[in-house]
């Protein structure tokens, strides 16, 4: 027979082997607990004072009411909990053991007389679970995992307690249970002693004083090598604690059945127990808050695993840092390096952490009004063919920003410019040129859901962008108002950024397209330029259906040394089912193609070396170049991005340091911002008939402040002086654009 021995701290029994024959004598419970025969065929008591047992055991097991739906209800499932954490229930109504099995029944039960096993339909590990008793219930408790809780209950609150204890009993057994284990002994203290180096110094006939002097540096080195020994043993129990639980997690899964999925979060729950985030057992006031969560929890028949697919089903990223220099031989490979996308991450970051960190805002202010329709056909019906630029619409269908900040917002993933910088100044030509056409996609990212116009602004309107933390300045101003031309002007780290552009619309019907006319051009400091024009913008569906936008064409990326590129983006038809595509190549001087991108101009961009064999979609060999941003938290009905929401931000002391021309003390777009609608189409109406006046001023001569044309056809370009008369608040020649217009201006362009 076994011989058993009882832990003293708990009611779950150490198996050893023994010599005699005798049948198992009753003992009582160390816990006072209700309970149980092991293995035989007597009823159980839960509730009864007297209370006999073999005298060990290693499983408790019972009946448990275990709620499935509100279609069904509470089920009868029978639950096993074994000595070493794992809890496991099925369907039978008879306890799941065989005779010789060591078990503590919890609760009226008949034993069966079969020996077959009934499957298991569910498992719960007390290392990465968390149980509670129900404070409104005194028959019910709850079993908290990371993917499911279980609501639980018995048939009186003597076996609720029974179970209770038993959980609390099992997790402290296994938790000795790993103190008990053999490892390496590494003594935690470490001490040094100094009477012997004093001796040998005083035989030396070296004075007290610099003995002790010496005695003191000696210790203090000594007491900073003993703190960073410790540290090194916290981590050094740690991994060998969470090795251990691996390990057994590893067995438990295999011999338990469970899913992969399952497993995978076992691991990491494991890992926040190894850095002490242990779960306990508790009784909070939050304990009632468990029967007002959904119960609408699967049944038996359905119970599978769901995880976050962000964080299980991620892409894998390639990291790229090991690339080449020389990329003309033919030989030559591209070196990648398999990651996940959080590595891809804290590798743009790395860029961040150059820079100071500022707070902005995350949400645009409440509206004070409820918002008014207005029926789109009704305002542009009669404008079908025209310059849609030229078309006064009320606010509705404005955004609150304007064209100028627009052009600020290419720069939300700036970082990749200052990654192209750094390639290039390790001499790696061909990485630069690749993050520069990353950057000139990603600037398409934010149009996605974006359906209202921005404000077109006034002649003379600008608009100032300092972001310390993202290490650039950008600055723009409108020069012409006939035709509209937008100029602006960015500095970064190692670069420099400029162009001007003009949009042609024509509406025809159920769409609108957008032609861009104006070249981009950035430079960096080592004298490398790239030049590029944008692609062709449509929104469609104007009339009827779900408004969208789509961009298409192909964009030339012109460079004055070794690489150029050129992108296709790919026209969205009817049936397109993978829209929003973007495909290019990075080809030498002599035509060769050196590498291929792809990707979606609202997702993220990759690479490969080479062509890329024709059509390339597997990104499983690919190198991330840009990836876009998530949404922010706070939606808005314009679907701003999280950047698009800082842009128009008016933060305190701010004001005074702007110009008068500057589009965040527009007033029809600040109320439009902070839903004021009324107020805000009163404004637009006043400010457009000061705009109505812009064509002749601009022919009886007036000049930017800030840009200058190059050349008759040339593009313009900063002339400086901006940054330096804000630093000086002075702003002579600078009007107030937004106030309020003169009878006798009025009069005199009529």
């Amino acid at each position: 027979m076994r011989v058993r021995e009882m832990h003293p701290l708990c009611c779950i029994t150490l198996e050893s082997q023994g010599i005699g024959n005798g049948s198992p004598e009753p003992m009582l419970l160390r816990t006072g607990s209700a309970v149980a025969f092991s293995g035989g065929g007597s009823e159980v008591n839960a509730g009864g004072s007297e209370v006999s047992s073999s005298s060990t055991t290693t499983s408790v097991a019972g009946i448990l009411y275990k709620w499935t739906n509100y279609g069904k209800g509470w089920r009868s499932r029978w639950f096993t909990l074994r000595s070493n954490g794992v809890l496991s229930y099925s369907k039978t109504r008879r306890p799941n053991i065989v005779p010789g099995d060591d078990v503590i029944l919890i609760g009226h039960v008949k034993p069966p007389t079969s020996r077959k096993r009934s499957k298991a339909v569910g498992i719960v590990h007390l290392k990465i679970s968390s149980f509670r008793e129900s404070k409104s219930d005194d028959r019910r408790f709850y079993l908290f995992t990371a993917t499911k809780t279980l609501h639980l209950r018995t048939n009186t609150n003597k076996e609720r307690a029974a179970w209770i204890r038993a959980l609390i009993s099992t997790r402290s057994l296994f938790s000795l249970r790993r103190l008990n284990e053999n490892i390496p002994i590494l003594t935690r203290d470490l001490s040094v002693s100094t009477e012997r180096l004093k001796e040998r110094l005083l035989e030396e006939g070296i004075g007290e004083g610099l003995v002790k002097d010496c005695e003191q540096i000696m210790l203090s080195e000594f007491s900073e090598i003993q703190g960073q020994y410790k540290v090194l043993f916290e981590e050094r129990s740690n991994l060998l604690d969470t090795l251990r639980q691996l390990e057994a997690a590893n067995i438990e899964a295999e011999a338990s059945g469970i899913n992969d999925g399952e497993y995978q979060l076992m691991k990491q729950e494991f890992s926040n127990l190894s850095s002490g985030k242990n779960i306990e057992w508790s009784t909070t006031e939050s304990s009632d808050d468990v029967e007002k969560q959904d119960l609408e929890e699967a049944s038996d028949e359905e119970e599978t695993h769901f995880f976050d697919t962000n964080e299980y089903f991620s892409e894998p990223t390639i990291s790229c840092e090991s690339l080449g220099i020389d990329h003309m031989d033919d030989g030559a490979r591209l070196k990648n390096q398999t990651n996940d996308v959080n590595k891809a991450e804290a590798k743009k970051n790395v860029f961040a952490y150059r820079y100071p960190q500022v707070e902005r805002r995350n949400r645009l202010p409440d509206p004070v009004e409820k918002e008014k329709r207005v029926s789109l056909w009704s305002m542009i019906k009669d404008n079908i063919g025209k310059d849609l630029t030229r078309v006064c619409l009320p606010v509705y269908f404005n955004e609150p920003l304007s064209s100028l900040q627009k052009c600020f917002e290419d720069f939300e993933y700036s970082y990749l410019l200052d990654q192209a910088y750094e390639h290039g100044k390790a001499g790696n030509s061909l990485q630069r040129i690749l993050y520069v056409a990353a950057f000139a996609v990603s600037g398409y990212a934010s149009s996605e859901g974006r359906h209202c116009k921005p404000f077109n602004p006034l002649l003379g309107e600008t608009y100032e962008a300092d972001y310390p933390e993202k290490g650039v300045r950008f600055f723009s101003e409108k020069v012409s108002h006939h035709p509209t031309l937008i100029a602006c002007h960015c500095e970064g780290k190692g670069w420099k950024f400029w162009g001007d552009s003009n949009l042609r619309s024509k509406f025809w019907g159920r769409s609108i397209q957008l032609d861009p006319v104006g070249t981009l051009t950035l430079e960096f400091d080592d004298g490398e330029i790239f030049q590029w024009n944008k692609v062709t913008t449509s929104i469609y569906n104007l009339i009827l259906g779900n408004i969208y936008c789509d961009h298409h064409g192909t964009m030339h990326m012109r460079g004055n040394r070794q690489y150029s590129c050129k992108l296709k983006f790919k026209e969205q038809s009817i049936l397109e089912r993978d829209p929003h595509q973007v495909h290019g190549f990075v080809e030498d001087v002599m035509g060769k193609k050196i590498a291929t991108l792809f990707g979606k101009w609202d997702e993220s961009m990759y690479f490969v070396n080479g062509d890329g064999n024709g059509k390339v979609k597997d990104k499983s060999d690919a190198c991330l170049l840009w990836k876009k941003n998530e949404p922010p938290l706070n939606f808005t009905r314009y679907n701003l991005t999280s950047f698009a929401i800082t842009l128009n931000e008016l933060a305190p002391g701010l004001e005074e340091k702007l110009p008068p021309t500057d589009s965040r003390l527009r007033p029809d777009q600040r109320h439009l911002e902070n839903g004021e609608y009324d107020k805000a189409n009163a404004e637009k109406l006043r400010l457009e008939m000061r705009q109505r006046m812009s064509r002749k001023l601009q022919e009886n001569g007036w000049k930017p402040r800030w840009f200058e044309r190059e050349s008759e056809e040339g593009s313009f370009r900063y002339v400086g002086g901006y940054w330096e008369a804000r630093d000086q608040g002075k702003w002579d020649g600078c009007p107030n654009i937004f106030g309020e217009i003169s009878e006798d201006l009025i009069n005199s362009f009529e």
